[in-house]
């Protein structure tokens, strides 16, 4: 029998990579989405063992469901990775209301929803894994897309919390229960950014190197699989996170920025 990934988010980006990773290690991926419907499912035909489900994010209400519905059938479900994430622009001089209602309900309220109904309900004898993809901007602060932001930094914390909760329950079970989060860097092109602007742009790190989402697939299943302590973060972006970069690199990159010219922190 193969051990079960839930990943959200996982038909495109940085997602489908991780499920490509977890089944290539001989998992059994449940692919999440919610309008890439086309992508998830032909993303689970090129798998050996997959399924797609759909869900709403912005539901709590149907994010529980999902979880007990997929508990209730998956025999040895070790693993949930909290992927799936909205990311608009707005400033710290202006938030946007709405922008801010969807992030923090998105990136921040489901996920820990999630997480509570994944221990509450999952089952497994090898113990489970809980990832949760965050930012390395939490370390390397800066003040555009605020609401963004703001709801990482409460799911980071949240994490951090649960990672508490699941240790002391887990102790008479040998602390198998583990709660993890992964911090990637610049990766993919994101908001309106052009191919040729993310590689300038995402070589704005200690390494000028880009970060692949390749390095975050191995992150994650690295986590799923080994035995790192409860609570552990992980960065992967090649050292952005030291450095001290007063705007978004997508910014830096159009304002002329050169990537020796960041600072270490």
């Amino acid at each position: 029998m193969r051990p079960a990934v839930l990943i959200t988010g996982g038909a495109k980006r940085i997602g489908a990579g991780i499920a490509q990773r977890f089944s290539a290690a001989g998992w059994h991926v449940v692919i999440h989405y919610q309008h890439g419907e086309a992508e998830a499912a032909a993303l689970a035909e090129t798998l050996p063992s997959a399924e797609t489900i759909a869900c709403d994010l912005g539901d709590g209400v149907a994010a529980r469901a999902m979880i007990g519905d997929l508990a209730g059938r998956l025999d040895d479900w070790r693993c949930l990775i909290s992927n799936a994430a909205v990311f608009a622009p707005d400033t710290a001089a202006a938030i946007d209301p709405a922008v801010a209602e969807e992030a923090f309900q998105v990136n921040a309220a489901t996920p820990v929803l999630l997480a509570q109904a994944f221990f509450a309900y999952a089952r497994s004898q090898a113990g489970r894994r809980l990832i949760q993809i965050t930012d390395m901007k939490l370390a390397n602060l800066n003040p555009d897309f605020f609401s963004y932001t703001m709801s990482k930094a409460a799911v980071d914390c949240a994490m951090q919390m649960l990672a508490m909760a699941a240790g002391a329950a887990g102790a008479a079970a040998g602390g198998q229960d583990k709660v993890y989060r992964i911090a990637p860097g610049a990766i993919l092109p994101s908001h309106d950014q052009s191919g040729n602007e993310a590689e300038e742009s995402h070589l704005l790190n200690l390494l000028q190197r880009r970060t692949g989402a390749d390095e975050v697939a191995d992150a994650a299943l690295f986590l799923a699989e080994g035995q790192l302590a409860n609570g552990s973060v992980l960065y992967v972006d090649s050292g952005q996170h030291l450095l001290r970069q007063p705007r978004d690199v997508i910014y830096l990159a159009r304002e002329g920025h050169l990537a020796h010219e960041g600072r270490a922190a």
